[in-house]
């Protein structure tokens, strides 16, 4: 944006204000004369719009705009994010006739690869299924997995890890919250030299620093890369998954 630095006469109005007016025009189709007054003098609002257009302002205001969003995309590649959903089953999903009843099954043949409790199980939502995701830099869902409802978050790492790596054989840095925070995680990824951003929890902390000297150091962890990891969330929210 212009700086009134170093130039002659009164300094620029406040340009988010003059770009919001510029907008609004735009945006309403109504004459220059009926910009709100709030947003500045119309005549102001025009004679920066014609300089702006004339100068290059917008073209470099453009050129800042995509270079930043490039540095962020090149940021964000190779990262990938896990998390876990709970979606309320049928209640249809809870008909099927208990073990040692009398009474003919239905002519349903499970798949080889459907789990046994067919991913259904007793959870604080009731009778649930659990989705667990990885979910790229895109909020596209890349690996999925099926659980009954009550298992934990933290076993289902390693198999969707293991299945994302057969399926894409590239490097990648994993983004998960506390619940994947386990020391055995930390090996099991540093033995496969994965790259990863998981917050320490508060207990862990606590352990390591009451053992002083030999606590060891802090896993490392950067707030920066992990704000990207709501890309997980997102993702869910795209696709419904967990909707009601």
């Amino acid at each position: 944006m212009p700086s009134s630095a170093g130039r002659r006469g009164r300094p620029w109005n406040d340009h988010r204000a003059t770009l919001e007016a510029i907008v609004w025009r735009f945006r309403t189709g109504a004459p220059w004369r009926d910009v709100p007054a709030e947003l500045g003098a119309w005549q102001s609002v025009w004679e920066r719009h014609r300089r702006w257009s004339i100068d290059g302002t917008y073209a470099a205001m453009l050129a800042a705009v995509h270079a930043g969003g490039q540095s962020a995309d090149a940021e964000r590649a190779g990262l990938i994010s896990i998390d876990s959903t709970s979606v309320r089953a049928h209640q249809h999903a809870a008909g099927a006739p208990a073990a040692g009843l009398r009474g003919a099954w239905s002519n349903y043949t499970k798949p080889s690869a459907e789990p046994d409790d067919h991913a259904l199980g007793r959870s604080r939502g009731g009778w649930t299924t659990k989705i667990h995701a990885l979910v790229n830099d895109n909020c596209a869902a890349v690996t999925l997995r099926l659980t009954a409802g009550q298992a934990h978050d933290n076993p289902q790492l390693a198999p969707l890890v293991a299945a994302y790596t057969a399926a894409h054989g590239r490097r990648f840095r994993l983004l998960a919250d506390k619940g994947y925070a386990h020391n055995s995680t930390r090996i099991h990824l540093r033995k496969h030299r994965i790259t990863h951003t998981i917050p320490e929890r508060s207990d862990q902390l606590a352990h390591r620093k009451a053992q002083g000297s030999r606590g060891g150091r802090p896993p490392a962890f950067d707030p920066l890369i992990y704000r990207h990891r709501n890309t997980v969330e997102r993702g869910f929210n795209r696709s419904n998954i967990g909707a009601a």
